[in-house]
């Protein structure tokens, strides 16, 4: 078990999440950190996963991908699009603050599923798969956080959901290493079909941010070069 990489999926939500805190993230730059963060999962699902989960053999390994798309549609309708940078304030009347639950548990099945491949670390496309959640899960929890305190919960209260979310994706990796170690034996033998659904999640995340990157379809030079250089990260990790 790599305790490193529990640790830095932990803390990469943590401080990010409380960066907001400190800086003002504005609106925009956000969006360039999503294009930075949405052109590299495109880019490591074209040259690292999907090479990977079709060298395994695995029969219609391509039907898992699809199920992965269709199930990000599904938890889009609770999370509301959060995981590309969607922030809606939740209020509830005049009597105070609604917490969104709804987004929460949309989010943390996200999170829960695109954590359990890793627990199959002797991949050649493990660590491409870590570095990308990590670079997704940094704009999420400033997203989060930034929806949270604009929903006006109570900071502390904010801030002990942030830790909440943060073990969310650690707890998918160590779910799926129980399983594979103590209960079906024989688990490892279906990582391939759920890195394919996970691929299938990123695909559906990725292409939602390139694709609303262009506000009302005109070019933007400075976007245009975060979503390269996105890219270009991906390359040269190969």
């Amino acid at each position: 078990m790599n305790y490193w990489m529990y640790i830095l999926l932990f803390l990469s939500v943590i401080v990010s999440g409380l960066s907001v805190l400190y800086i003002n993230i504005s609106s925009k730059n956000l969006k360039l950190i999503l294009s930075f963060s949405g052109s590299f999962l495109f880019a490591i699902c074209a040259l690292h996963l999907i090479p990977e989960i079709y060298l395994s053999g695995t029969p219609n390994i391509g039907v898992f991908i699809l199920i992965g798309f269709f199930i990000q549609i599904l938890l889009e309708f609770f999370s509301e699009g959060i995981e590309h940078g969607h922030i809606h304030i939740h209020h509830h009347g005049h009597k105070g603050n609604k917490f969104p639950y709804a987004v929460m548990i949309g989010l943390s099945i996200h999170s829960f599923l695109e954590g359990m491949p890793l627990a199959n670390d002797t991949t050649h496309a493990h660590s491409s798969l870590l570095t990308g959640i990590v670079m997704h899960n940094i704009p999420i929890a400033m997203a989060l956080m930034t929806m949270l305190l604009k929903s006006q919960i109570p900071k502390q209260a904010a801030i002990l959901w942030l830790l909440v979310f943060a073990l969310i994706t650690p707890l998918g990796s160590f779910t799926s290493y129980a399983l594979d170690a103590n209960i079906i034996g024989n688990f490892s033998s279906y990582f391939d079909r759920i890195m394919a659904v996970v691929v299938g999640i990123f695909l559906h995340i990725s292409t939602t941010i390139l694709f609303e990157s262009s506000e009302n379809h005109r070019f933007n030079l400075i976007k245009f070069v975060v979503i390269l250089l996105g890219a270009g990260f991906a390359v040269v990790s190969l």
